[in-house]
């Protein structure tokens, strides 16, 4: 079966090629435009990863990652923050808002496509730690980027 990504990026070119570019690599893909239709897909779906991006109308990536981590339905779904903010604060921010992965725009897409084989591969693990209050959780080190 294949596995199905949820791609979220407000940009329709590079929305569609991500998506041309998944489907040529063997995967399912759904695409949501805003951060409201990205929720709901991602309820509605149970995607296998999401690819989210931060710059969306109404709801900004970091709150939708958040959200989703709250959520029951999607709490364990992997999620790809992909972006243009390209500082170490954003990327800190992001991790801690509880993305399992950051890539910066420009990337190349051999890169993101390993990336994603790379947090699909860990997700069993990933829920076993997410099982794990987070007070006991270790904090990501701000030197480790």
């Amino acid at each position: 079966m294949k596995k199905r990504i949820l791609v979220v990026e407000d940009d329709a070119d590079l929305l569609e090629l991500l998506c041309f570019n998944l489907t040529k690599a063997g995967f399912a893909t759904d695409a949501a435009t805003t951060g409201i239709d990205a929720l709901k897909k991602a309820r509605s779906l149970t995607p296998d990863l999401i690819l989210l991006d931060l710059m969306l109308r109404e709801i900004d990536g970091f709150a939708v990652c958040e959200i989703l981590r709250h959520d029951p339905t999607t709490a364990f779904v992997p999620i790809i923050m992909l972006t243009a903010l390209s500082n170490s604060l954003a990327r800190i921010r992001g991790l801690a808002a509880g993305a399992d992965d950051y890539v910066t725009k420009p990337f190349g897409y051999k890169h993101l496509l390993s990336r994603i084989q790379t947090v699909l591969h860990a997700a069993p693990r990933l829920r076993q730690f997410r099982d794990v209050p987070r007070t006991l959780r270790p904090r990501p080190s701000p030197l480790a980027f």
